[in-house]
């Protein structure tokens, strides 16, 4: 049984996200979604997350609703319940991606239309993570259902996936450091420029 999960916050769960998950939960049989966030520690707010996909035919015993887990180490720990992390839109996650990636976690994220809803997209191929990132929502839906059906290959992926991360450019802080110099440097160049173009 494959566990889909994402720990963004609740506000990020757009009606089109629940959708679109549904879809996904409809297309791998068995599957279950986790979802962690403080305010599903309230009774009313998850009935009302259930409620939410019920209405995409969705029953709640496919839904694994967890509150706010206080220690970092619990936190943390609950990516282990996870198989395949869902990135929200169109506001992506960014924290609880580079949680999941670090946790052996792989994200699929569905590319977006503008600065927030790119964020998923920037960070996976910032990883190496490529084929994780979706045109669309039928592309989003059918890689979702490939990745849960080889679990062979999901496996070999999450052993490796921390290393992977940190030999990466996403984890690379001299490199992005140099690159922000460079920026600011550029940027600096380009003021004093004009201010020596102005009459």
């Amino acid at each position: 049984m494959v566990t889909f999960g994402s720990f963004n916050i609740v506000s990020k769960l757009s009606d089109g996200t629940v959708a679109l998950w549904s879809r996904v939960l409809h297309a791998v049989p068995r599957s279950r979604l986790m979802l962690k966030a403080g305010p599903l520690g309230d009774p009313d707010t998850a009935d009302a997350m259930r409620a939410r996909f019920a209405r995409h035919g969705v029953p709640a015993e496919r839904l694994m609703l967890v509150g706010r887990i206080a220690d970092a180490g619990g936190h943390l720990g609950a990516y282990g319940k996870v198989d395949i992390g869902l990135d929200p839109f169109p506001y992506n996650g960014t924290t609880t991606t580079a949680e999941a990636l670090w946790m052996g976690v792989p994200v699929l994220t569905l590319r977006g239309d503008r600065f927030i809803a790119h964020v998923g997209e920037s960070m996976l191929t910032s990883a190496g993570l490529e084929p994780w990132i979706a045109a669309d929502a039928d592309a989003y839906v059918e890689k979702a259902a490939a990745f849960a059906a080889d679990l062979s290959a999901l496996a070999a992926l999450r052993s490796n996936l921390r290393r992977q991360l940190v030999d990466s450019p996403l984890c690379d802080g001299p490199r992005f450091a140099r690159n922000l110099e460079a920026a600011w440097r550029g940027m600096w160049r380009h003021w004093c420029a004009s201010r020596a173009a102005a009459p």
